[in-house]
């Protein structure tokens, strides 16, 4: 009974794994129109530059990087 319990939360606890991984977001650069902006997924380094070569946990964080940056500000 133990063990079938401690499966189970294992299990649930790697199903919902990938979905705690999605919050993630970059700071990016278009690289034609030079505007800056926050991006819930990886820049491609083509057409979207990754500007702080870092990910943030929270959407305001990287706000707050993004507005701390030489190269977002106009």
């Amino acid at each position: 009974m133990v063990r079938t319990m401690i499966v189970a939360t294992l299990a649930a606890g790697l199903a919902s794994a990938p979905a705690m991984a999605a919050e993630q977001y970059w700071v990016a650069r278009d690289a034609v129109s030079k505007q800056c902006e926050v991006v819930p997924k990886k820049p491609d380094g083509t057409l979207v530059i990754d500007l702080a070569k870092k990910k943030f946990a929270s959407e305001g964080e990287a706000r707050k990087a993004m507005e701390a940056m030489t190269d977002c500000k106009k």
